[in-house]
């Protein structure tokens, strides 16, 4: 069972020495701005595309509208802003007949984390340096000079894995606080009869979403407490070699944190250290209960990013494919 955020509390010197640990600065040569998405390879491709066998598709993305998670809890994040620039009511009133075609166009204004999401690697800094020793001072007010999000346009597919922590506890989601550990990841890969594989993109259930969901009131889901990784996990995404983690969580890791020297810790060590890509607020109810059903857990997955130059995150429409 995971276990509460309190019961193993460590100081900044154990989180150094794991990031020292699990430091891949230099392992694809000291140009890289790809990071772990270079563990998936051509053969990769052609064995995760051989996973559509019953060719049924599943969104993992939630909408982008006015009733996002973002509450201001979380710097200045805010729910996606659309607005019309030309519509129906104008079209039919004659505005447009000039311009002999009759139409409706429209704008939005996001910020590119406010949803379902992929984190680049120049999203968060280990003191001054962030992915592969870059220095942090490349991103500027103009963007990331380095590990900006287009980077790896062309990286984000491959073989999806779905850990269904919360299912396998037999709960319905994990409370606020409770830290998903090595054990756990591996007892319920165990108990669904999956490998995790280098290379893969491992997506974990704690079902606090579909619970925010349900109940229709997403409280302080973005940037308050939350189920999620234990900061030990990070020795297991750098050992298994996976491409990408996602979860369907605002930032992955437990809340609180285990510390209190730093906030968001392991963040610290997977972004800039380990150089692995991750993705947050995935809406995974109707994917968990196929994979219960036919006790499947693997899939072809594909989740490209808007190619915005030197953006430090994207918003996404994950697809996973059975």
């Amino acid at each position: 069972m995971p276990r509460r955020y309190n019961e193993k509390m460590f100081a900044v010197d154990h989180l150094r020495a794991t990031a020292d640990k699990c430091k891949n600065w230099g392992r694809w040569g000291a140009d890289d701005e790809r990071g772990t998405l270079n563990f998936v390879g051509p053969e990769e491709l052609v064995a995760a595309a051989a996973l559509v066998r019953k060719g049924k598709a599943f969104s993992l993305g939630l909408n982008f509208d006015r009733g996002g998670p973002q509450r201001g809890l979380w710097g200045n994040r805010f729910n996606p802003i659309h607005v019309m620039l030309a519509t129906g009511t104008d079209a039919v009133a004659g505005v447009q007949d000039k311009g002999g075609l009759r139409y409706a166009d429209d704008i939005v204004s996001l910020p590119m984390q406010c949803g379902t999401q992929w984190d680049a690697l120049g999203h968060i800094f280990y003191d001054d340096k962030m992915w592969n020793g870059y220095d942090a001072r490349l991103v500027t007010s103009d963007g990331a000079e380095k590990n900006g999000i287009e980077k790896v346009k062309d990286r984000m597919a491959g073989r999806g894995v779905l850990l269904d922590v919360a299912r396998h506890l037999g709960l319905d989601y994990l409370e606020d606080g409770m830290a998903i550990t090595i054990e756990d990841l591996n007892a319920t890969a165990a108990a669904q009869g999956v490998e995790v594989r280098r290379g893969d993109f491992v997506i974990v259930r704690t079902g606090q979403m579909g619970d925010r969901l349900r109940k229709g009131e997403w409280g302080g889901y973005a940037g308050g407490d939350a189920p999620g990784l234990a900061f030990e996990t990070c020795t297991w995404i750098h050992e298994k070699e996976i491409a990408a983690i996602c979860t369907d969580t605002w930032g992955c890791e437990v809340r609180p944190n285990e510390t209190k020297d730093a906030s968001q810790p392991w963040h610290w060590v997977v972004i800039p250290m380990i150089g692995i890509t991750m993705g947050e607020i995935f809406y995974l109810e109707e994917l968990a209960a196929d994979c219960a059903a036919d006790k499947v857990y693997e899939f072809f997955f594909c989740a490209p990013p808007l190619p915005v130059t030197r953006a430090v995150g994207s918003p996404i429409n994950p697809m996973a494919i059975k």
